[in-house]
């Protein structure tokens, strides 16, 4: 039943209409961490630290189970996050060295640029990674405010591997700083997100994107949590990164706008487990990141709306963070992008009913252009190629690497993730109507992206941005 004001959602509960919404636009905070796994929190089996702040979001919230980030990578996740789309389909690949000669094109919307066109105000804290001339910094798509790293924070010179230049600190359009000590990273972006929030809780919505840095590694923690944990330093981390979080709701309740306003939190890919014990946990997934199977892709996330979203709800329909940019803009009432994006809207699992699948399929390209997998949320169909693998190698410890494994899959196998979410066990034999519905769905992907592995060009893919010198 409808009215005017809102409609009647699980268990009683009311949820907004589209002209309610667009009454009162809803503040939304989006928490991104960097390499966190699914096994990285207190209520997910974490061993040696606590993390309360959130496991509460879990507990009083939503928490999606079958969520996937679109790429096994930071730079590509990241893309997709912020425009909805396969990186892909935006000419996006990889994580971004330092100087790349591409970004994040001027002609794609981000979700920032989306909802200041709303009349929200916009910040990012915390890490970019979307290209770091300016001409592809953040405050050129959509946001107000910028405090952070234009890319990873290993992208330094104390890498013990590989030589790169001094690590910026932005604010705004400015570099202030080098090589900045990043044991203070974390207090600082959640002290930059407080004073958003207070600045502006009371005189318009705002959209406050905190993407830490952390827990990818060089792994720093402030003192206020160093040796507090019983797993070392990731411990510690994970235990800082919680503390954020828990400041992050303290202050949204404070200011009396927590019915308001919407938290989530995910990461942008799995963990880099060749790192050790400064590495985090996939949960008991196959591989970790930079690779497509379950490790490196399907990663944490929770939704918080206090009133919208009922309590100790788990969502186990299949959604993505390409996903996030068209829930975002239906809470907010604004407007879609002009251009074709991949995600679908999770409003209606997130406020009515958590079994509501409205995304069918979700594609796992990686590298360039390369579909090495597809999944309808119970199977998932891996295509030949071949991957880094972890599962087969000794890894490093305290901040140094291990090495790097191959693997290869040379055909096509079939996991049924109902029963086997560690891709341990192929069943290709038994569920021929399975894969041939997901050959076909992976055959329409390839007319309109391409396919590298196959030589497929695809129809409808949009270029890059490039810096004014790869133009030339």
């Amino acid at each position: 039943m409808k009215n005017k004001k809102v409609l009647i959602g699980m268990a009683g509960m009311a949820v907004l209409s589209a002209e309610a919404i667009a009454q009162k636009p809803a503040n939304i905070i989006l928490i991104n961490l960097d390499d966190a796994g699914n096994g990285d929190f207190s209520c997910r089996g974490a061993v040696g630290y606590q993390t309360p702040h959130i496991d509460w979001m879990a507990a009083n919230g939503m928490a999606m189970n079958n969520f996937y980030a679109v790429q096994p990578i930071s730079g590509a996740s990241r893309a997709g996050l912020m425009t909805g789309c396969y990186p892909n389909r935006i000419g996006f690949a990889y994580a971004l060295n330092p100087g790349s000669p591409y970004g994040i094109s001027a002609e794609e919307e981000t979700v920032a640029e989306l909802l200041r066109d709303k009349g929200y105000a916009t910040a990012i804290f915390g890490k970019w990674h979307l290209g770091d001339e300016k001409k592809f910094l953040p405050l050129q798509h959509g946001f107000d405010e910028y405090y952070g790293l234009p890319y990873s924070n290993d992208m330094w010179p104390h890498h013990p591997q590989y030589k790169f230049p001094d690590l910026p600190l932005i604010k705004g359009n400015d570099i202030i700083g080098y090589n900045t000590d990043q044991t203070r990273l974390t207090t600082d972006y959640t002290n930059y997100a407080v004073d958003f929030i207070h600045r502006n809780a009371r005189s318009k919505p705002f959209f406050l994107y905190l993407a830490h840095s952390m827990p990818h590694v060089p792994l720093a923690v402030s003192d206020k949590f160093k040796g507090k944990s019983k797993q070392g330093l990731y411990g510690d981390v994970m235990m800082e990164i919680d503390w954020s979080v828990g400041e992050i709701l303290r202050t949204i309740r404070e200011e009396g706008i927590e019915d308001n306003t919407i938290v989530i939190l995910t990461s942008d890919n799995g963990p880099w487990a060749n790192y050790g014990n400064h590495a985090g946990s996939s949960g008991g997934l196959r591989e970790a990141k930079a690779n497509t199977f379950n490790g490196g892709t399907r990663v944490p996330c929770f939704f918080y709306w206090k009133g919208k979203i009922q309590p100790a709800t788990v969502c186990n329909s299949l959604y993505s963070n390409i996903d996030i940019l068209p829930t975002l803009v239906e809470i907010a009432g604004a407007e879609k992008p002009k251009q074709k994006i991949d995600g679908i809207s999770m409003l209606p699992a997130l406020t009515v009913d958590p079994t509501i699948a409205a995304r069918k399929y979700l594609c796992f390209y990686y590298h360039k252009n390369s579909l090495e997998a597809i999944t309808d949320g119970s199977y998932k169909l891996v295509f030949p190629h071949k991957y880094v693998s972890y599962d087969s190698q000794v890894p490093g410890n305290d901040g140094l690497p291990g090495a790097l494994g191959k693997g290869e899959v040379k055909e096509c196998e079939l996991y049924d993730l109902r029963r086997d979410m560690g891709e341990r066990v192929n069943v290709i034999t038994q569920y021929p109507e399975i894969v041939k519905d997901l050959m076909r769905e992976a055959d329409v992907w390839r007319d309109e992206l391409g396919d590298d592995l196959t030589g497929r060009q695809g129809k409808a893919r949009r270029e890059a941005g490039k810096s004014d010198k790869a133009a030339k």
